[in-house]
C-alpha cells in the first residue's frame, strides 16, 4: 500500500503530458524493484518537475525527449540552486525511466547511459563522540510524561543504527528482547536482523511494561512506538523528538536522528568491528557506502599520523 504522499504525487502526474507513463514507471519500481515510499516520493517529485518543464516546452510524448532537453533542465536546476544531491537523484530517476520506457517500447533507444551526472563532493557524515551521545541518551528526564518511550527510542537508534523510518515501522513482534535481536525491513524491502545491546533492551522492556499499555488504543495495532493518542509514531515524529532532545543536551544544531546511525557505525569501527559486519547491520548493499565511516574519526587519524609519520 503506497503512502498518501506518493498517491498524491501520482494524481498530479496524471494531469501532465506523459504523466500516465511516469506513474506506470513508479508503480513498476514499487512492485518489481521494491523501492521504499520515501524513494518513490523523491523520484515522483523530481519527475513531476521535469514533466512540468517539458509541458512548457511543448513536449507531449517521451519519444520527443532528447539528451539536450534533459541537460537543459539540469542546468535549470543548478540556476534554481538545487542541491548537488537533488540534481544527481534526478539523473538517476531519469536514467531508470528511460530504461523502462525503452523496455515498454515508448522510445526506440535507451540513451540514458550517455547522460552525464553532475559530479558531487562526498561529504563526511556528522558524528558525535561517545560523551555527547551519552548526554543525548540521558536528555529525557523523569518529568517528561513520555520519558520511557523516548529513552527507548534513542537507545534503539544508537544501539542498532536503524533509520528513523525503519524504527517507525518496527512492530512489537519484530523484537526478541530475550536473545537481544530485532528484525527490520530496510530500503528495497530488504530484511535484516540486528543485535540489540543490554541498555537498549532494558529501556525498551521498561517502556513495553509501564507505558505502552497506557498509550495503546484499539486501533494502535502492534506498532512499537506510540504517540499520546495511540497512533504509531511516524518518521517525522521521531526526527522531531531527536531534534528536541538534542537541543536540550546542547548538541550541534545539525544533529538529526540519522546522526545516531552515523555514530553507531563509527563507534563500532573505532572499537574494532570489521567493516563487513557493520555493512550487514546497517543494511548497505555496497560496502563502499559503509567505507565512508572509516574516514570520519579525525582524532584517530591524527593519532596515526603522529605515530607513524617520520617528521613528528
Amino acid at each position: 500500500m503506497l503512502s498518501t504522499q506518493v498517491q498524491a504525487i501520482n494524481q498530479v502526474l496524471l494531469t501532465l503530458p506523459c504523466g500516465k507513463q511516469v506513474k506506470g514507471f513508479l508503480d513498476y519500481m514499487a512492485i518489481e524493484a521494491g523501492l521504499s515510499d520515501n524513494t518513490l516520493l523523491a523520484y515522483g517529485r523530481d519527475l513531476k518537475g521535469f514533466l512540468q518543464y517539458c509541458q512548457g516546452q511543448g513536449i507531449t510524448a517521451l519519444s520527443q525527449v532528447d539528451p539536450a532537453l534533459i541537460q537543459d533542465y539540469l542546468r535549470l536546476l543548478v540556476e534554481r540552486q538545487a542541491s548537488d544531491s537533488t540534481a544527481k537523484r534526478f539523473m538517476v530517476a531519469t536514467r531508470m525511466l528511460l530504461r523502462y520506457a525503452c523496455m515498454m517500447r515508448w522510445i526506440e533507444d535507451d540513451y540514458g547511459t550517455v547522460l552525464e551526472s553532475p559530479k558531487i563532493w562526498q561529504k563526511l557524515p556528522v558524528v558525535c563522540n561517545q560523551q555527547q551521545v551519552l548526554a543525548l541518551l540521558h536528555a529525557p528526564s523523569p518529568d517528561d510524561p513520555y520519558m520511557l518511550r523516548d529513552r527507548a527510542m534513542l537507545e534503539l537508534l544508537y544501539a542498532t543504527g536503524l533509520r528513523a523510518g525503519e524504527l517507525a515501522d518496527l512492530q512489537c513482534g519484530d523484537l526478541n528482547l530475550d536473545i537481544g535481536y530485532l528484525r527490520c525491513i530496510g530500503k528495497g524491502r530488504r530484511e535484516r536482523v540486528v543485535p540489540v545491546g543490554r541498555v537498549a533492551i532494558e529501556a525498551t522492556r521498561l517502556y513495553l511494561q509501564d507505558l505502552r499499555p497506557q498509550l495503546a488504543k484499539p486501533d494502535s495495532g502492534e506498532a512499537l512506538l506510540l504517540s499520546r493518542t495511540g497512533r504509531p509514531l511516524s518518521r517525522i515524529d521521531i526526527w522531531r523528538l531527536v531534534k528536541r532532545y538534542a537541543a536540550r543536551a546542547g548538541m550541534p544544531r545539525n544533529l538529526t536522528s540519522h546522526t545516531l546511525r552515523h555514530c553507531f557505525a563509527t563507534h563500532l569501527l573505532n572499537g574494532g568491528a570489521d567493516l563487513r559486519s557493520v555493512q550487514e547491520m546497517l543494511g548497505h548493499v555496497d560496502i563502499a557506502t559503509t567505507q565512508i565511516y572509516t574516514h570520519v574519526d579525525s582524532d584517530r587519524l591524527r593519532s596515526i599520523h603522529r605515530q607513524f609519520h617520520p617528521r613528528q
